[in-house]
């Protein structure tokens, strides 16, 4: 793409065009723009276009966002990249570019300037630190703050990586570099800013903003370890550091929320700087630790409850935290120290705010996953519970009598005045939960701070029986929180009487409550007993089952829980539990089938639409193995549904109707429906394989036709065409092992004679990729392949069809992969078939029985002996495969497992019972048509220490080899 008036003008037209309120000509101007995206140079245009400053401010605002994502896309792709020569151009403009720029413009090439720099800097880019360090320098002379925070914005972006990527020779060579180059001009702006700002420079927001961004690229730079350049100047940082914490700026404090937000960015930004040299360079810091703890203190005494100061207490807290666990915790055994930092930080925090309760009311989802699901540790709640929970480690005793003394003080606030005092209730519930702890590899919570079951009784069930299910509806949520938490110490007894509580409150208007309750009792019914059966079983809830099913599809009639993914799981759960009858099975499909009809037409919750599709499933499972006559009940039922997805192409939904359909195909008796055989024509169209995530539900629906119905598959051209979707599949890694699924179940189901005119062309395909990559996934493929095809048709078939291929390939591949990769198998079922194949080949295969090939014998004898006698960590060495990785936005459609369709792993050595005691006897039986052969063999050629194991493996079964 030339640069010429007509490329401004096309390209100004497009992003005008783009910004249009018509659908019409924003998807032409967008489309416009896919299309020359692809040529080259378009990146440079559209970066000159943003330069171009009789353009409008708009305008150029549209093309900075495309060109930023534009990088995002092609700048180190394999589709398409940015050529070469265009790259450098662009590094050589965009810095300028970016210095002299509008703020909203500045900010959208700071971000492409630091996507340029995580692939190219600084090996590909050496010129970009020095460029920015001399603009620094040239800024800060002109005391040009907004190209100074332009500089430093870019510089923090750049830097970040030293923070999140793993500790490597390169990683560490990176950051010298930039060190050496940064990290002194990094300290003058700081001390140069810090002294405008002690002046009274009237700028103050830029000012505060340029030392928050010194913080964060302190903080990268620190991240990895304490850099000597920071270690010699640390007294110059800390002192600073210390002022923002212990000085006020009312120029800018008084000045609104606003102000105030500004300088709470730059205090939270230094309590992580100090928090990190807490965690990190405890002994260096330890000089400051005194001053900073008594500042940090301070300071969140004065801190109001305002949401927008959130930030700012969460990370100071965090501080007094890591030092609380440190060997400076002395710090708080003075006395009065706990109950003050009880009493002033604690229990402020703890307190349910206005902002809490809005979000409990509009947002439901965003408040479980914070309040139920533990992603609130970066709110003020969790975080003040962590403060005390550090603190208990090294003064639990302290803090468990001050905590007990508070929840009990507030419970009788709450008696005294409950309407009044209701989140006196609230806030000792939620120290209790918050407060419980969880020995390492145990499930079980446990709590010193109150007795579970006779704060359940006296606290927990006078809202559990609560006869309105809409009155003070966050006491409720908390309640049921708790009977969640510590489902597993109540008794029972006592908790089977509140089950109908528990359905009651199913029905209530928030939908945090009915979320909660049916999160409950879906986790009750997962609570084991110590022998590891289930608690509660179909008996405790069939009382209760037919309104506990009801009440559970009302809920999805509730405003905002159409799609409560809480109700969902639950209904799973119920159904993997209550006992299945024939109408419950008639009524249940159907509710279900009307949610699957609703969430075709705009799948939104992928969490949701799984446990569907697993409540159909467990439901299909569990009712057929009841009554195999309901196969055609949910086959009505379901079809008309699947063919929606089928029909509609539904992408997020294929792989679920691919595993369904092969349930389906499993519970029938041959011969299946014929309707089936219209399913395994679309099957086999090549259509059907190119998405990726549908292969591996295909494969299994593949594999339920191959075993129930052979004849009608081996008919034909079908055949023919199965097997070409293995040869497909195998010549993909991310595919291969899906391909021998197929492979394997041919060689299960169908009679020799139906595959016999296939066997040249599969092993021809096997050899290929052989031939083409040798790794181990694949190797292990191909010996489970040939040991199921040995036990099901012969050694004899083995050698000879391999041998029509090429002359003599068997015992290449026997001495070449067989042999030496066998103790690689993992898997009981995949180690008793190649065990039992290998034995019965070197027991009954003539061109293993010919003394010529002796060494081969007693090879492949030591190779069993391994496969049977050595744990397996000890004989497989982890295979360390590089994963593709892609990066998915939004809603992307990807194989998802459904575990209630699942295929049972068949056996197909059920008459052999353990192969230890096969291959023994194998061996002794042989041994004396011929004796006194075979134990040269193994003395010759089997390892010392597995000739020990198989001399073990004989005494074992008291067997000889002669």
């Amino acid at each position: 793409m030339e640069w010429n008036p007509q490329t401004l003008q096309f390209l100004s037209e497009c992003f005008l065009h783009t910004l249009s309120p018509s659908p019409e000509p924003r998807r032409r101007a967008e489309s416009s723009l896919a299309d020359a995206a692809a040529r080259p140079n378009y990146a440079l245009a559209v970066l000159r276009l943003v330069a171009e400053p009789s353009i409008d401010d708009q305008i150029r605002q549209a093309a900075a966002v495309n060109f930023k994502n534009h990088l995002r896309l092609r700048w180190s792709s394999d589709d398409a990249p940015v050529p070469d020569p265009e790259k450098e151009q662009i590094k050589t403009l965009i810095v300028p570019l970016m210095l002299s720029a509008t703020p909203k413009i500045q900010s959208q090439l700071s971000e492409a300037l630091a996507l340029i720099g995580h692939h190219d800097f600084p090996k590909s880019w050496p010129s970009l630190l020095p460029e920015l360090v001399a603009n620094l320098h040239k800024a800060s002379q002109a005391s040009d703050y907004a190209s100074v925070n332009g500089i430093l914005g870019t510089a923090n972006s750049i830097f970040k990586k030293f923070r999140f990527q793993y500790k490597t020779n390169d990683l560490l060579l990176d950051l010298k570099y930039c060190l050496d180059n940064f990290a002194r001009p990094l300290l003058e702006i700081f001390l140069k800013t810090a002294s405008l700002i002690d002046a009274g420079a009237p700028n103050l927001r830029q000012l505060f903003e340029s030392q928050r961004l010194c913080c964060r690229i302190f903080y990268s730079l620190n991240f990895q370890e304490l850099p000597e350049f920071f270690e010699d100047h640390m007294k110059e940082w800390m002192s600073e550091f210390r002022k923002y914490l212990t000085t006020s700026y009312p120029a800018l404090e008084s000045s609104g929320a606003d102000g105030v937000a500004v300088v709470d960015e730059l205090r939270a930004a230094v309590c992580e700087n100090i928090n990190l040299y807490m965690e990190k360079n405890e002994e260096e810091f330890q000089g400051f630790l005194n001053d900073f703890a008594l500042a940090v203190w301070t300071l969140l005494g004065n801190v109001s409850q305002s949401s927008t100061r959130d930030r700012l207490a969460i990370t100071a807290i965090k501080f007094l935290t890591t030092v609380s666990t440190s060997v400076h915790h002395t710090l708080f055994a003075s006395d009065g120290v706990i109950p003050q930092i009880c009493q002033c930080i604690v229990i402020p925090n703890v307190r349910l705010r206005e902002d809490d309760e809005e979000l409990f009311e509009m947002n439901y989802v965003e408040f479980i996953r914070r309040d139920m699901e533990g992603s609130d540790l970066d709110t003020r709640r969790r975080i003040a519970c962590e403060l005390l929970k550090g603190i208990a480690t090294h003064y639990g005793d302290a803090v468990k009598s001050i905590v007990s003394a508070q929840i009990q003080s507030l419970l009788g606030s709450f008696a005294a005045n409950p309407g009044a005092n209701w989140k006196d209730k609230d806030c000792a519930i939620y120290l209790v939960v918050s407060l419980a702890t969880k020995k390492a590899g145990a499930s079980v919570v446990s709590t010193e701070l109150v007795d579970v079951q006779s704060f359940f009784e006296s606290v927990i069930v006078p809202e559990l029986q609560s006869a309105d299910v809409n009155g003070y509806p966050m006491l409720k949520a908390g309640a049921l929180k708790f009977f969640t938490m510590f489902r597993t110490q109540i008794s029972k007894h006592i908790a089977l009487k509140f089950f109908p509580d528990l359905v009651r409150f199913l029905t209530a208007e928030s939908n945090v409550v009915h979320s909660y309750a049916a999160s409950c009792i879906e986790k009750l019914l997962l609570v084991k007993d110590e022998g590891g059966g289930a608690r509660y079983t179909s008996a405790d809830i069939n009382p209760i089952f037919a309104v506990l099913m009801n009440n559970l599809f009302s809920a999805f009639k509730l405003p905002e829980s159409e799609e409560n993914q809480y109700i969902m799981k639950c209904i799973m759960r119920v159904l993997a539990v209550a006992d299945i009858s024939v109408d419950v099975a008639r009524i249940c499909i159907e509710g279900l089938g009307s949610l699957l009809t609703e969430v075709c037409k705009n799948p939104k919750n992928p969490v949701f639409n799984h446990y569907l599709f697993e409540s159909v499933a467990i439901l299909v499972r569990r009712a057929c193995e009841r009554d195999s006559s309901l196969v055609s009940v949910f086959e009505g039922s379901l079809f008309p549904r699947l063919e929606i997805i089928l029909a509609n192409d539904v992408t997020e939904f294929l792989p679920y109707t691919f595993q369904l359909l092969a349930q389906l195909v499993e519970l029938n008796r041959p011969p299946i429906p014929p309707i089936y055989m219209q399913i395994f024509e679309i099957l086999l169209s090549p259509d059907s394989w190119k998405r990726a995530s549908n292969v591996p539900a295909l494969v299994r629906l593949l594999q339920a036709f191959l075993q129930k119905a052979p004849n009608e598959i081996s008919q034909g051209d079908r055949l023919t065409k199965v097997l070409g979707i293995f040869d497909t599949l195998i010549q993909s890694s991310s595919t291969s092992e899906q391909g021998f699924y197929v492979l394997n179940t041919v060689i299960e189901s169908l009679e020799y004679n139906a595959i016999k005119p296939y066997i040249s062309h599969i092993w021809a395909a096997l050899f290929r990729e052989l031939q083409k990559k040798r790794t181990v996934k694949l190797i292990k493929s191909l010996l489970i392949f040939m040991s199921l095809f040995l036990i099901k048709h012969g050694s004899a078939n083995v050698v000879d069809t391999m041998n029509s291929v090429q002359p003599d390939i068997f015992i290449v591949i026997l001495n070449q992969f067989w042999i030496p990769n066998l103790k690689l198998i993992t898997g009981a079922i995949e180690l008793k078939l190649t065990a039992v194949a290998s034995t019965r080949l070197i027991c009954e295969s003539p061109v293993l029985l010919d003394p010529a090939a002796s060494v081969s014998w007693g090879k492949m004898v030591d190779s069993i002996v391994t496969l049977l006698s050595r744990p397996e960590e000890d004989r497989v060495e982890e295979e360390h495969n590089m994963p593709d990785i892609t990066e998915n936005a939004g809603y992307t459609s990807t194989f998802v497992l459904l575990y209630n369709a699942g295929k049972k792993e068949e056996d197909p050595l059920k008459d052999i019972r353990d192969p230890r005691e096969f291959f023994v006897a194998s061996l002794s039986r042989l041994s004396a048509l011929t004796p006194g052969r075979y134990p040269k063999v193994i003395s010759e050629n089997v390892d010392p220490v597995n000739q020990t194991a198989l001399l073990q493996l004989c005494n074992t079964y008291n067997l000889s080899i002669v």
